[in-house]
């Protein structure tokens, strides 16, 4: 599904700019349109592969979920800690908590991310709760999230400026949960 909403956004993105489409990309709209507009396919989203299965996620939260993901990953690296995953959680989740109670009043009517963010934790937190998923998540989920993280980290000599590398775009580890409790980040 992630490809099929990549190729989405990269149509709007040239129908935005006026840019042609590359050859695939035109077989590729015109196959999907012709499912639908021949009554292959019952709905817009399922001609595009964006239909989920019964009951699970749909797309556009998963996609949210795996931005917020991959921001709260990144502020786990910007930490440096030696502690155990359950200190990295906790920590992860007193900043995310700090932050939804002071900046996020404020950011949250914002655009675009506040310049005095870039490079600095902040800029982890800005983007994921900017993300459209959940947020804060409870100590128990990042956990979950961050499960990974503390099993391949690297050496700390490594970690110095890494906030600085501004949106990662790494996906949920298998088996992560992908729900959320408390404060949505934003309405729709």
């Amino acid at each position: 599904m992630l490809t099929e909403i990549e190729n989405l956004r990269e149509i709007a993105r040239c129908c935005q700019a006026g840019e042609p489409l590359d050859d695939d990309l035109s077989r590729w709209l015109g196959s999907r349109l012709e499912d639908f507009l021949s009554q292959r396919r019952t709905s817009l989203g399922e001609a595009f592969g964006l239909r989920g299965a019964q009951g699970g996620v749909p797309w556009w939260l998963e996609a949210a979920i795996r931005k917020r993901n991959a921001a709260l990953r990144e502020l786990a690296e910007c930490l440096c800690s030696d502690g155990s995953a359950t200190a990295l959680a906790r920590e992860v989740h007193r900043l995310t908590v700090r932050y939804a109670g002071t900046s996020w009043n404020r950011d949250r009517r914002r655009d675009d991310m506040p310049g005095a963010y870039a490079g600095t934790p902040k800029a982890c937190l800005w983007r994921a709760f900017t993300s459209g998923a959940a947020m804060p998540v409870c100590e128990r989920q990042l956990r979950s999230i961050l499960a990974h993280q503390t099993a391949r980290r690297p050496a700390k000599a490594q970690w110095a400026g890494s906030c600085a590398k501004g949106g990662a775009q790494s996906a949920a580890p298998a088996g992560a949960s992908a729900t959320a409790t408390t404060i949505p980040a934003r309405a729709p």
